[in-house]
């Protein structure tokens, strides 16, 4: 993907305030933002700490090789937690990229990188992250752990946290 082209998306692209209204970022302002962005995604691959996936749809989907949006893992080898994010155009919303992403994301934390625990939080009043989470979650075997109170800083406030977890235990006995 071209850095102009992610730029756009993320700056001015239709709706990106929408999208952008639940995340720890802002809409970037300048194309060195975005530059800045893909050069610290590129430095926390190298050293572990995160990795980073595109989203396209498949052939035979309307948009298909698109850039659809973003996911990933932040890693915490420490407490042996990969805890999952993921933004969306929002053309892409309602496809079920957030639960065939995270279903995948879960398999790498807990059976390639052996963590003990996946983690995925959403913001208190996003009802459209949550009812997604939700699903993926009670498929995988997990639960709802609960309220991280003034958890992600935004502009203008700090926004409450929904946070959900599926243990080693948990999937294992899922996947037989």
């Amino acid at each position: 993907m071209d850095l102009f082209e992610l730029y756009h998306i993320c700056s001015t692209e239709d709706g990106i305030d929408e999208i952008t209204r639940y995340m720890p970022w802002s809409p970037h302002e300048t194309v060195n933002e975005t530059k800045t962005f893909v050069d610290e995604s590129e430095r926390k691959w190298n050293d572990r700490e995160s990795l980073k996936y595109i989203i396209r749809p498949n052939d035979d989907e309307d948009g298909s090789g698109e850039f659809a949006g973003l996911t990933g893992l932040k890693l915490n080898w420490s407490r042996r937690t990969g805890t999952q994010w993921i933004w969306l155009r929002k053309s892409f919303w309602g496809r079920g990229y957030n639960s065939e992403s995270a279903l995948a994301l879960i398999d790498l934390t807990l059976d390639r990188f052996d963590l003990d625990l996946f983690a995925v939080t959403h913001a208190a009043e996003n009802e459209k992250s949550k009812s997604a989470i939700e699903r993926y979650i009670e498929e995988a075997g997990g639960q709802r752990d609960g309220v991280l109170r003034n958890w992600v800083p935004h502009d203008d406030h700090v926004s409450d946290e929904i946070r959900y977890t599926v243990t080693q235990e948990q999937w294992q006995s899922g996947q037989t």
